[in-house]
């Protein structure tokens, strides 16, 4: 049985096209994350993170308002499905408002693991990475 979902709500800084790159572009996934990553953007494009340590695929996108893809850890167990992970971005006066919902674990213990691991590995590193670069961007202005 498929156990509950994480729903994560945060705001990071900048504006949701450079929230949405941050976590699309190979380049941008490696500043932040310090690790190999990939998004091509298209319906069933291949979806990588962690040096390839996450698996999966594209099912949708809508630059700077949503992404969905699906999930699969390299250690989770054979039988296991894919999970899925939707983000959608709305603009506020601080920022990006950013809503991720993981679905789909195979467990409950997959499913704590990685509301811990969606705080340390993604959103802190992300809101560091945005916060540095937005601050250059305003000093350099």
């Amino acid at each position: 049985m498929k156990s509950a979902r994480v729903r994560i709500t945060t705001t990071l800084p900048g504006k949701p096209e450079i929230v949405f790159g941050a976590l699309t572009h190979p380049k941008e996934i490696k500043r932040w994350s310090g690790q190999k990553g990939k998004m091509e953007m298209k319906a069933g494009g291949k979806f990588e993170m962690f040096d390839g340590w996450v698996k999966g695929r594209v099912v949708q996108f809508d630059p700077a308002k949503s992404l969905v893809h699906t999930w699969r850890p390299a250690d989770w167990p054979e039988e296991a499905a894919e999970s899925v992970v939707k983000y959608t971005f709305r603009r506020t006066k601080k920022g990006t408002k950013v809503v991720l919902i993981h679905s789909d674990f195979p467990n409950e213990t997959e499913r704590k693991s990685h509301e811990n691991g969606w705080k340390e590995f993604v959103i802190d590193p992300l809101k560091e990475y945005l916060s540095t670069r937005t601050q250059a961007r305003s000093e350099a202005e």
